[in-house]
């Protein structure tokens, strides 16, 4: 199968490494520095020690690599994807979507899903792929097992065997909302996480902040219509735990250096990567107002990222929280 890939960042590269095991895969990268780069040493620091497979191509144009492609891959931040989709519903007609992008659209709050609905139609069958998975360990061949949802189910399961290999397990399930829900709303928990490592408050603190912030993602996911089983599997719980204490996770680390006392636009310059997390919780925080969940986590730090509170105070708030059943 050919693959077309679009976006360069350290998930796209992985992503175009880790299936160009059994398919032809065509790369998109939007700067023309990064395409020259990729095309004069087939590496990026974004993945240190890795080198692009000789059946990775490297695509002229994003139009041309849509063409080109059997499947397109969407890998960019969720800020680009309406902009990527509308190129896509100009390209051959039906070609099929897999997006590998977590978060809510600013402005509109919409999921991944939402967006490829408003853009693509309900004809273009859309897919979203998500779960546990650091990027330089998909890249260096680390075992990893992720979800790929589409209400298309005969699509889901065709993809999920189409990019299934021994290191790179791909289950499937219609329950698209939950998935990205998961996919987002972990996001924001790994900064809450990354704030009490920081303060060095311990490890019962930080299972207490994953198991609340889980609670937290499933009563918001239920809401919008998930499913209660997707969040304990690894679009829900396998991915928080992985983004809350692994220490590849960029979001834990926004909340590390926010711990230390560095303003967000710091925090972000520094990192140098796309924290999903910063550019969600507001959004988050407006759906689960809009629908009366409770999130006291997620507006904690809403509250450290835009409304200039300490750290410290934060959790402090969210210790004197009055006792309440589980």
């Amino acid at each position: 199968m050919k693959i077309g890939v679009i976006g360069a960042g350290a998930w796209g590269l992985a992503l175009a490494v880790t299936l160009s095991r059994r398919h032809q895969i065509t790369l998109w990268a939007r700067s023309d520095e990064q395409r020259d780069l990729l095309s004069a040493t087939r590496r990026h620091g974004y993945l240190p020690g890795i080198e692009l497979p000789a059946n990775v191509s490297l695509g002229s144009t994003r139009g041309q690599t849509i063409a080109a492609s059997d499947v397109v891959l969407v890998a960019t931040p969720t800020a680009a994807l309406r902009e990527v989709l509308a190129d896509i519903a100009n390209g051959p007609a039906g070609r099929p979507v897999i997006g590998a992008c977590k978060g809510f659209e600013q402005g509109t709050a919409h999921l991944p899903h939402q967006i490829a609905t408003s853009v693509l139609g309900d004809k273009t069958p859309y897919a979203a792929l998500s779960g546990p998975s650091f990027a330089l360990e998909v890249a260096r061949g680390l075992p990893a097992a992720l979800t790929l949802a589409s209400t298309d189910e005969a699509f889901a399961a065709t993809m999920s065997r189409e990019l299934h290999h021994s290191r790179f397990r791909i289950y499937f399930t219609p329950d698209i909302t939950g998935v990205e829900v998961g996919g987002a709303v972990k996001n924001v928990m790994a900064i809450a996480t990354g704030i009490s490592d920081g303060l060095d408050l311990g490890l019962n603190a930080r299972a207490a902040l994953i198991t609340r912030g889980l609670a937290e993602l499933t009563r918001l996911g239920v809401a919008m219509g998930g499913r209660l089983e997707t969040f304990i599997g690894l679009a829900g719980a396998g991915d928080l735990v992985l983004t809350c204490t692994g220490a590849l996770s960029r979001n834990r680390r926004v909340g590390l250096e926010l711990a230390a006392g560095k303003p967000i636009a710091a925090v972000l310059e520094q990192l140098g990567h796309v924290a999903e997390g910063v550019h969600t919780a507001r959004a988050v925080a407006h759906a689960a107002q809009s629908l009366g969940v409770d999130m006291p986590i997620t507006r904690a730090v809403c509250a450290v990222l835009f409304e200039n509170m300490s750290p410290r105070d934060a959790v402090e708030q969210l210790l004197s929280r009055d006792p309440r059943p589980e």
